[in-house]
């Protein structure tokens, strides 16, 4: 596999992981929530958003760090490398956000 295709992989992959968390009322997108009452549907909580789009974070990480034992050498990463990968996941959830919170509902 190429370095490069394995590259856009990751981040593709990164983008569809950041916004599944604000694209549904499920968790994970196939795990229902309860219903408040019968014909109701559950709204997910923000922190239950919060929590899937961090467990998705270190499921994205996973498959680079696949990916990247796939190709060659896995490099040692620092505090540095998670921290700036953490807030471009926060930007690529930005748009999903966007959709479901800030979106002038008519």
């Amino acid at each position: 596999m190429d370095v490069s295709f394995a590259g856009w992989i990751v981040v593709v992959v990164a983008l569809l992981a950041a916004n599944l968390p604000f694209a549904n009322e499920r968790v994970f997108g196939f795990i229902s929530l309860k219903p408040a009452q019968t014909g109701q549907v559950r709204r997910k909580p923000f922190v239950a958003r919060l929590l899937e789009l961090l467990v998705l974070y270190f499921l994205v990480g996973l498959v680079g760090y696949l990916l990247e034992s796939r190709i060659g050498n896995v490099f040692a990463q620092g505090w540095e490398f998670y921290a700036v990968t953490g807030c471009l996941f926060l930007v690529l959830a930005f748009p999903g956000f966007v959709f479901k919170y800030l979106r002038k509902r008519r």
